[in-house]
This record gives structure tokens, sequence and C-alpha cells, in this order.
């Protein structure tokens, strides 16, 4: 990013003349916008507009911005966010005893393809941790049972709370996180390997390969307290056939999920992402 930019997510009642309002804001304050894109769903009512500017040249510092939006965004009753892209996030990724999302997000990152810092794994088991220890990164192992579910869960809680950690992502962690936990710490992004809604909870290929399906999917989504109903962020799909064993719908499932866990966590530290009800707006 050869110049340091803002970037605001805002959703409000629809009416006319938004687009300008929100422009006017920018150019009032010697913004030039470099990406703009809105979206009106009609059926809700709303406008959803993602504007991102630059910083250089803009006569508002960063502390200012957000005092002198507010008064707008309140007469426009507007739900809104303001990201800067110095601002790099931190990542935990959460993992079970599957390494592919976490290799390719390792990777990714290393190579800039995302924007962010992965100082943290955490696992129920130990099988990952040489992984850690190869890229440098620190890994914590907190077993769970149905036992000891709420008092590992307060621990990773603090864990992510001595990290600094803004998102958790869960690349195969195979666990599903408390309303409680959900409460205190809500920014998680999961990988579901089906195409949602059809085959939620565990055991998706297997299902897939008895109901004899010509198509499996992968979807990646923000998690809430229902189990894999978050938000969709991503999906994709490919082709199967009746040639193919439940290992091959594994074995084709894993690209997808690597490739859509990788597109979903970009499309969020981007803040391309603009979360309304259930639904999203991803403006990719």
């Amino acid at each position: 990013m050869t110049s340091p930019t803002a970037t605001l997510l805002i959703s409000c009642p629809d009416r006319k003349g938004l687009v300008a309002l929100l422009a006017n804001f920018i150019a009032s304050h010697n913004g030039n916008i470099i990406h703009a894109d809105h979206h009106t769903d009609f059926t809700a009512g709303l406008f959803l507009s993602r504007l991102e500017w630059q910083l250089d040249g803009f006569d508002l510092n960063i502390e200012e911005i957000t005092p002198a939006f507010s008064e707008l965004a309140k007469d426009l009753q507007a739900d809104w966010q303001l990201h800067f892209s110095h601002k790099v996030r931190r990542i935990a990724l959460w993992v079970s005893r599957q390494d592919h999302c976490l290799l390719d997000l390792i990777w990714r990152q290393r190579s800039q393809e995302i924007w962010g810092e992965i100082p943290l794994i955490i696992s129920n088991h130990e099988n990952l941790k040489p992984i850690a220890a190869q890229y440098g990164i620190d890994f914590e192992y907190i077993p769970i049972t149905k036992d000891n579910k709420a008092i590992q869960e307060a621990q990773q809680l603090e864990i992510l709370k001595d990290y600094n950690i803004d998102l958790v992502v869960l690349a195969k962690y195979m666990q599903i996180l408390s309303q409680d936990f959900m409460v205190k710490f809500p920014t998680v992004i999961n990988i579901h390997h089906s195409f949602l809604p059809a085959f939620v909870g565990a055991n998706p290929y297997e299902r897939a390969y008895e109901r004899g399906v010509k198509i499996i999917g992968a979807t990646a989504h923000y998690v809430t307290p229902d189990l894999d109903a978050g938000p969709i962020i991503e999906q994709d799909v490919v082709r199967v056939s009746h040639r193919d064993e439940v290992s091959d719908l594994v074995r084709k499932g894993k690209d997808l999920e690597r490739v859509v866990l990788a597109r979903a966590v970009r499309y969020h530290l981007q803040n391309r992402v603009l979360i309304y009800g259930n639904r999203t707006v991803v403006f990719a």
C-alpha cells in the first residue's frame, strides 16, 4: 500500500442522495476516494456501502474522523465501522489434527497475500505443534472435553487477550464454541466442509456420498452460537461423480476448503465484508 487509507463500511435505511452525502463528506475534507461500492437491499430497505480513501492530504487526522462523521451517521440512522490500512490485525489460528488449511494460511501470510500477523496457534491436540515450531509461531495446547469446556474456554480467552488477538480463524478446529465464548469474542471465522446450508455438522462428506450428490462445496462463515448457521462470507463448489469414493470427496474438498477460507480471511482483513442480520455483503 503506497498510501495509507481509511475504509468506511456503512448500512442505513435507504433514501435518495446517500452516495452523494457520503462522497461529499470525504471530498469536503480533501479526501481522494480510491474505492466505492454500494448495494441496496430493497426487501430490507437498506443501503449498504464501502468507501475507501487516501489519508495523504486528508485534512482530518485519524482521531478526528470518527467524531466528525458521527453527526452525519446519526442523521442517517447508520450502523458503521471505520478501519485504517496501517492497522495490522493479529490472527490466532485454531486447529485440531488436519494441517491443510493451517499450512495454506501461513504460506499466504508469509507471501503477503493475507495482510496480518499470525503470532499464535491454539489446538486441542498436539499433532500440529511441529508446524508451529517450524514457522516460529507460538503454540498453545488446550485439550477440550465436555467436562472441562468452560474452564478451557476461559483459558483460551485469556490467551487471546494476552496476545492482543483481533481475529480467530477456525482452520479445521473440530470443536463447537460456546455461546458464552462468542459473547466475549465474537470475531471468529470458520471453514465448513460442505455447501451450507446442506450437510450441517459432522461428517458431511460421508453424508454427501450416501446422498449421491454431484457437487460438493465448502463454506467460510462467521461463527454464531447456532451450529454452522452464521453469516456466510465465501463459498465454492467442485463436481464429483458416481466413480468418486468418500476419500475422493475428502481430497477434492480439502482443495476447496483451503481456497474458500483464504478468500474469506482476506476479504475480512481488507474490510470488504459488511454483516447485516444473518447475511453479508462482500465488496470484492
